[in-house]
């Protein structure tokens, strides 16, 4: 089974082909659109590459399933005996793409 360790709105993920990944991208994308992660450090299976940093042509590429957003994170803070108190909430958006193939560099 091959997989592969990519980059992707600055972090780290492995990944092989038919996996779902939920991502923080912060592109305007589209349900159905198609997009290629280059930055492949490594690839894993019977002949693994390893990057230096990354390896050379490789690239995944995967398709946009889902848009969304995550649950709400709720920030509070307080100054003891001062009547301070404010309250922030904010959703992050992410993308949910499904891998579908991992091209390796030779």
């Amino acid at each position: 089974m091959t997989y592969a360790i990519i980059e992707a709105a600055g972090k780290q993920h492995r990944v092989s082909a038919g996996e779902k990944l939920k991502l923080d991208l912060s592109r305007s994308l589209k349900i159905g659109d198609s997009v290629t992660f280059d930055k492949v450090f490594m690839i894993g299976g019977d002949n693994p590459q390893i990057g230096t940093p990354t390896v050379a042509k490789a690239q995944v590429t995967a398709q946009v399933t889902s848009l969304g957003k995550d649950k709400k994170v709720l920030v509070f803070k307080k100054k003891r005996r001062q009547g301070y108190q404010k309250s922030q909430g904010h959703r992050q958006h992410h993308v949910e793409v499904v891998i579908n193939e991992v091209k390796n560099g030779s």
